[in-house]
């Protein structure tokens, strides 16, 4: 008689405040298994629907989101999630018999409280897995401190960081005659040039001894092409990357562009400067950025309308065109354009929420502090894209300023690892800072 297979037991995920903030729609993520949703989460999300930022935009939804999906039932009670879905549920009560988890962790924090709620659900089945699942790290530690597991929400976080993809390579021993080929003609084939696995769109440095050429992979011709100098609204590229950057932000058959790297490499510089020189490609020069107070405090609480609040989350934009500016002669005609762009919109500066809704047709589109972003706000933006519109994000995925984010969770990273590939995508990693020798050391050594 055959044995019969192993029983597979039962998981039940407790989902934490922060995962409902970082997607809304988290409580579909877990296949065929149970979600339980603590009433201190409701109560936490409750408080953060009001505002303009993504996690307020993420309260509201999975408010609504909830109340469809209970259709008038009893959500106190186990509800069908859907189709090969599991169930769903908010816990209402935390007695904890075989630990005393109240008494020792406390109730008066949120936190404590959905720990206790969690070991609760443990108690209650005994016959499943129970997993507590938050962003957290902290809350997280607590739960295995109180033998309870617990995981990081990783459906859209990238696997090792360490790998990302760089969107560029070196190729050594390459033959001189072909570093002399691609200077004459401008591209070479691909079986000359010994790039192994190449992916559109990626870049390379192709040395031969002292001699060397950059270049980029065109998946559409099969060619490596040159990429020639470029000098744009009187700024040079200082090395290879910053290069590459230009070569992508002006080329119009690369949609979407990303740039990721430390403060001083030029990514927001060389973004703007690009987008001033195809100005009469595009309808608007849109700049944005997530606001992130660290104080965490709304626009709100800042004196003064719209604009007056935004103006010290925007500055490092404004700085970026005044530099720009301040290559120019004082009646250069260039630098007087760029006023008279900015006075009629045609460069428009606005905080991330307020594009909600808008169309982007024929727009040059430059996000900047995109690690702030979610996966889910990334995908939200680019969905947006009209005709003839091209879309840049920039940031530092060391650089988070978000509790409910790390290096490998956040929307840039998962943009990256994602697209990398597509014929649209173009991604560099600038890692040379060419701010000062100053920034630098506090880049390298702090």
């Amino acid at each position: 008689m055959a044995k019969k297979a192993k029983e597979v037991k039962r998981k039940i995920f407790v989902l934490d405040t922060s995962v409902i903030l970082y997607d809304h729609r988290a409580v579909v993520s877990f296949d065929e298994h149970d979600v339980v949703i603590p009433i201190e989460v409701l109560e936490e999300v409750d408080n953060f629907k009001k505002g303009n930022d993504t996690v307020n935009f993420e309260a509201r939804s999975f408010i609504r989101y909830i109340d469809k999906l209970s259709n008038g039932k009893l959500i106190s009670r186990w509800i069908s999630l859907g189709k090969n879905l599991g169930r769903f549920k908010v816990a209402l009560n935390s007695k904890v018999e075989e630990l005393d988890a109240v008494e020792l962790m406390g109730n008066a924090k949120y936190d404590h409280r959905i720990l206790n709620c969690a070991l609760s659900i443990k108690e209650e089945n005994p016959d499943a897995i129970v997993t507590m699942i938050s962003q957290d790290i902290c809350l997280r530690l607590k739960a295995k401190a109180l033998n309870l597991k617990a995981a990081d929400f990783q459906t859209t976080s990238v696997k090792d960081v360490d790998t990302l993809f760089t969107g560029k390579r070196e190729v050594l021993d390459i033959a001189p005659s072909t570093i002399d080929r691609i200077y004459t003609n401008g591209r070479i084939g691909l079986r000359l040039s010994k790039v192994k696995d190449p992916v559109p769109n990626e870049y390379y440095l192709l040395k031969s001894g002292k001699q060397s050429a950059l270049a980029r992979y065109n998946s559409e011709t099969g060619f490596i092409e040159q990429v020639p100098e470029k000098r744009i609204f009187n700024i040079t590229a200082l090395n290879a990357e910053q290069s590459y950057a230009i070569n992508a932000l002006l080329n119009p058959d690369i949609k979407l562009v990303t740039l990721q790297g430390k403060a001083g490499t030029g990514k927001t510089l060389l973004a703007l400067a690009a987008a001033i020189e195809q100005r009469s490609k595009y309808r608007q020069i849109f700049i944005t950025r997530p606001v992130i107070p660290l104080t965490n405090q709304d626009l709100g609480f800042l004196p003064g309308d719209i604009e007056s609040k935004m103006e010290p989350y925007m500055q490092s934009i404004w700085d970026n065109l005044k530099f720009i500016k301040s290559l120019m002669g004082r009646h250069d005609k260039d630098r007087e354009r760029i006023d008279e762009m900015v006075e009629s919109e045609k460069i428009f500066v606005s905080p991330l929420a307020y594009i909600r809704g808008r169309s982007l047709q024929r727009i040059f589109f430059i996000v900047d502090e995109a690690q702030n972003l979610t996966p889910h706000e990334i995908k939200t933006i680019i969905s947006r894209a009209g005709d003839q519109t091209k879309i840049v994000f920039m940031g530092d995925i060391n650089q988070i300023d978000t509790p409910y984010m790390d290096a490998r969770t956040n929307g840039l990273s998962y943009l990256i690892d994602r697209v990398k590939g597509h014929k649209l995508f173009a991604h560099i990693t600038l890692e040379k800072g060419e701010r000062s020798e100053l920034a630098n050391v506090a880049n390298d050594y702090l």
